[in-house]
């Protein structure tokens, strides 16, 4: 098993321990993600200091106030390292707006040119305010990656849309990447998407420190949980936590290069 999105740097306990308790449960390969020029730094020295760790580096929605061409360059430089297997977290962000929206979008379009640049995969973050504009963060996501990722692997991560973006996700063979919110009650309709992704399109992940599966809800999440949304995700689509597996595997492998 593996989880393909995590910020091990914003965990407790330290890394150390949360990468030997992954690999207790069966987690073999882990994906930390920088959001910031701290984190990111921070993803790669992770990455270097343990073996089946990975980063990736971008600038998330939220931290995209004054995004600028240094910025860009930045991520560029750090994204041409051989332990960052993706860029990115990077797209939309309606719920906090941490950042203006025309930053997050500058930001956002950047880091598709990076990543394509760079031939590594594109991590996408798409959250959506409360009405009356829910909705728009993940139309708006969909729209610029049609427009502008044509040739770039996409993963839309902790995906938390219906079943038919899932679908229109996979015609646009973008991966669809699943977190431990599908494991709360009364989210049937994101189930039901983890049901329509095509096997080679699915993924799944902690992104921890957040969204901890039901079983452990109120605890900080960590690598070791992806065994728990993977099974979740397994019962979903009918299929046996094995078959989900060698499918997440499959997929990641062939993503990331590890």
């Amino acid at each position: 098993m593996v989880d393909t999105h995590a910020h091990l740097t914003s965990c407790h306990p330290p890394n150390d321990e949360l990468v030997e308790a992954a690999g207790r449960a069966g987690v073999r390969r882990i994906l930390t993600v920088g959001m910031d020029a701290d984190s990111n730094h921070a993803a790669i020295e992770a990455a270097r200091e343990f073996d089946g760790v990975f980063a990736s580096v971008g600038c998330h929605p939220n931290a995209a106030e004054g995004f600028d061409d240094r910025t860009a360059a930045e991520i560029r430089a750090l994204a041409a390292d051989p332990i960052v297997r993706a860029v990115g977290e990077t797209g939309l962000d309606y719920y906090r707006e941490g950042a203006p929206r025309a930053d997050q979008v500058n930001a956002f379009e950047a880091q598709i040119a990076i990543a394509r640049g760079v031939g590594k995969p594109l991590v996408i973050h798409m959250r959506d305010s409360a009405e009356p504009a829910a909705g728009r963060a993940v139309s708006d996501c969909f729209e610029l990656l049609a427009a502008e990722a044509e040739g770039v692997e996409v993963i839309l991560h902790c995906f938390s849309a219906d079943a038919e973006h899932a679908a229109r996700a996979a015609e646009h063979g973008w991966y669809v990447s699943f977190a431990g919110n599908v494991t709360y009650p009364g989210v049937d309709g994101l189930r039901a998407a983890a049901a329509v992704v095509p096997a080679e399109l699915i993924l799944v992940e902690t992104d921890s420190p957040y969204l901890a599966p039901q079983s452990v809800r109120g605890r900080p999440n960590q690598p070791a949980n992806v065994v728990i949304t993977a099974a979740a995700v397994a019962e979903a689509r009918g299929e046996e936590p094995e078959e989900l597996e060698a499918a997440v595997d499959a997929n990641s492998a062939r993503l990331f290069g590890w």
